[in-house]
């Protein structure tokens, strides 16, 4: 779900020393992908079983089992995108080329489209419902005129007025793209972006932008949402490394996404649980 430029180089080396055996960008990028799949195969391959005549696995006898069982699994699921909303703000400060990073996050928007709407819509194409993909992208423009704002409008000794204005074009920045993913139905929507936003806003105190991202999460997404607090802890001991990196892997964490949710709408299919 991130490029190359979420693969972090040393930042912030002040807030890291002493702590490079603490969790790498590659290892967060890890936790991320096995909770996200772990979310979407409940998402798929149970969750069309319930009230389905003929359920592979589930019974009258054990229904409230099985409902637990994806309950348990949709909350692990909540680790996710928290993550990966952190790591598109750690890319972005240390991206090489943003527009590259904007590129590549455009081409996978369109690659994941056709496997989100099987996986969840269950049809070839329907835009009544877009990936988080376009989500992130949302978020990553959004980033991009923030920054430039901030430092267009930067000043030694700002007045008054000059930190008005700069506060009043942010707001509008976010609010649009807020209302962007909303008209684009994306997934996570508005409280997404709100949460990418502060994730940039509270960049260099990542302890307290990850905590407020993720209460922003509960209050716009579900409640459910704030099961991703336990990510505080993986968060904390993040040493800024990149970890594992080749060329490879960065476009695997990317193709990750729309190749896992064919495969699970290819189960289905199988399954006999529709497209």
């Amino acid at each position: 779900m991130e490029s190359g430029s979420l693969t972090t180089a040393v930042g912030n080396q002040g807030s890291y020393e002493g702590r490079l055996r603490g969790c790498s960008g590659f290892t967060l990028k890890m936790i991320a992908v096995v909770t996200m799949f772990i979310d979407h195969f409940a998402a798929t391959i149970i969750e069309r079983q319930f009230g389905m005549a003929g359920s592979l696995w589930i019974t009258e006898a054990n229904y409230d089992l099985w409902f637990d069982i994806y309950i348990a699994l949709r909350c692990v699921g909540r680790m996710a995108f928290p993550i990966y909303c952190f790591l598109l703000i750690e890319g972005f400060m240390h991206t090489r080329s943003y527009w590259k990073y904007v590129r590549n996050m455009g081409i996978f928007v369109i690659l994941s489209e056709i496997p989100f709407d099987m996986a969840f819509q269950r049809s070839f194409f329907d835009m009544s419902s877009n990936s988080v993909f376009v989500t992130l992208l949302i978020g990553l423009v959004m980033v991009g005129i923030l920054d430039w704002l901030d430092k267009r409008l930067r000043k030694e000794q700002p007045t008054i007025p000059q930190i008005f204005v700069k506060c009043v074009l942010m707001a509008v920045v976010i609010l649009g793209s807020m209302e962007l993913a909303n008209l684009l139905h994306t997934d996570y929507s508005a409280g997404g972006v709100a949460a990418i936003a502060v994730f940039y806003l509270l960049r260099n105190h990542r302890m307290l932008g990850f905590g407020v991202a993720v209460l922003i999460l509960g209050l716009m997404c579900g409640t459910i949402e704030w099961v991703a607090f336990f990510m505080l802890i993986p968060i904390y001991y993040y040493n800024g490394t990149r970890g594992k990196s080749s060329v490879g892997m960065k476009y695997f964490f990317y193709a990750f996404y729309p190749v896992h949710l064919l495969l699970l709408a290819l189960g289905c299919y199988y399954l006999g649980l529709g497209i």
